[in-house]
């Protein structure tokens, strides 16, 4: 009887640590003035801010850090939309 509670317990604590552990990425459009240059990438975002309005919130400081003003949030999305961004985000991609 023991046994089994203890397992119980064991796969109920399992199930409930899955969810901390998710990912959520956005990708972004930004620029520079003088000279204009403009740049597509895309930026892990923590979970509380996985939508396009609240990941503008936390891109737009990051990016504002190093010269570039956030343009817009195209989408976030999970680790399963990384790969087919990689290429086009160059070497802006996970950069910010």
């Amino acid at each position: 009887m023991k046994m089994k509670r203890l397992i119980t317990l064991a796969t109920l604590a399992l199930v409930l640590a899955g969810p901390a552990t998710a990912e959520c990425y956005a990708d972004y459009k930004a620029k520079r003035d003088e000279p204009l240059q403009l740049h597509y990438g895309v930026a892990q975002v923590s979970d509380a801010n996985c939508s396009p309005g609240a990941a503008e919130g936390e891109l737009a400081p990051r990016l504002a850090a190093d010269g570039w003003t956030l343009l817009t949030v195209l989408s976030t999305f999970g680790p399963e939309g990384l790969e087919e961004r990689k290429a086009s985000a160059g070497e802006f991609f996970l950069r910010y």
